[in-house]
């Protein structure tokens, strides 16, 4: 069984920073071998992608998002960062940490942790 599980959300005032965490669990799970991504989901809206990085350490980043935010992982702590700087009010969502494996279609999302930046 894996879980995955967020922290580091929070409310923050517009240009501030947060930084969130996903830590992985299960004993045979090799972060290593996963694509991990954030994700939010703002009231009203779809899940949108937000940024991703891959198992060779290559990330990808939502437009709304690039030079603002910074994934990245550690994949000996099994964990997985979102550094979010100077935040708008529109980042306000829940964020979903998500792991996926194309070989085998694997797909795992955490529970979400809110983020709220007020103006």
């Amino acid at each position: 069984q894996v879980h995955l599980v967020e922290s580091g959300g929070g409310l923050v005032q517009a240009g501030g920073s947060l930084r969130l965490s996903c830590a992985a669990s299960g004993s045979v799970f090799s972060m290593s071998i996963y694509k991990m991504g954030w994700y939010r989901q703002a009231p009203g809206k779809q899940r949108e992608s937000v940024a991703d990085i891959t198992t060779g350490g290559s990330t990808n980043y939502a437009d709304s998002v690039k030079g603002r935010f910074t994934i990245s992982r550690d994949n000996g702590r099994k964990t997985v960062y979102l550094q979010m700087d100077n935040l708008k009010p529109e980042d306000t969502a829940v964020y979903y940490c998500n792991a996926f494996r194309w070989s085998t279609d694997a797909n795992y999302w955490g529970q979400g942790t809110q983020v709220t930046v007020s103006s």
